[in-house]
């Protein structure tokens, strides 16, 4: 009986002392305006951009968006295994070629933000009609901002058309994070702007929120 529980006890132990693992995943992501007439020049550039970098260690997923009623006002979202993968990956020939492209046809300025997980969906059990991307500013650190989206994210992913719903957070600005949606219709988008749980977020939102909700429609670019 003695070694018995001794062995439970050293197992338990084990178990006890287990690293948990951590989430190294890095995002970027980036919003540019590129001239109209020169939209399908970005999409060529960004499948280039694309496949090249899909080569390198540590790519994960690239994810083109443009928003919606706004033609040639594009997102894109870069996934990478790790901060360092991605500092390897924007040394890259790829990565210059890429901006190089974009620069001769950009409006604006190339807005790019690094990113690591706060909350993510199990794997997508179908594919996404419609996106929602939103930029949420916080006042200042120290407020319950992380725990009021991690709710969210919990209680959207258990309504009807949900495919998606993602929160990252800045690496270097904790009180900046983004939120990527991915529903099966426009119906499925406006039951979760009217869903009690979304209505309670932002009314919690409000009194810490450091600017307006910047939450905007995309369409994905394939």
């Amino acid at each position: 009986m003695r070694s018995l529980l001794l062995f439970l006890f050293s197992t338990m132990m084990l178990g006890a002392q287990a690293p948990t693992a951590t989430d190294t995943t890095f995002y970027s992501v980036a919003y540019v305006d590129v001239m109209p007439s020169a939209k399908a020049t970005a999409v060529t550039a960004f499948k280039q951009y694309r496949d090249a970098s899909s080569k390198e260690p540590g790519f994960v997923r690239f994810e083109l968006f443009e928003q919606d009623g706004r033609e040639g006002h594009i997102s894109l979202i870069e996934t990478w295994s790790s901060p360092a993968a991605y500092d390897t990956h924007a040394a890259a020939a790829a990565s210059k070629e890429w901006r190089s492209k974009i620069d001769a046809i950009r409006l604006s300025d190339y807005d790019q933000r690094p990113y690591k997980t706060l909350s993510l969906s199990p794997a997508p059990s179908g594919e996404p009609q419609i996106f929602v991307i939103t930029h949420v500013d916080i006042g200042g650190q120290g407020t319950p901002a992380a725990e009021l989206l991690k709710r969210l994210a919990e209680a959207s992913r258990k309504e009807n058309g949900n495919i998606r719903f993602d929160v990252i957070q800045h690496t270097m600005r904790a009180n900046h994070f983004t939120v990527i949606e991915g529903w099966r219709n426009r119906q499925a988008v406006a039951a979760h702007a009217a869903a009690p749980h979304t209505r309670e977020y932002r009314n919690g939102l409000a009194p810490i929120a450091g600017s307006p909700l910047d939450e905007r429609i995309y369409q994905p670019v394939k």
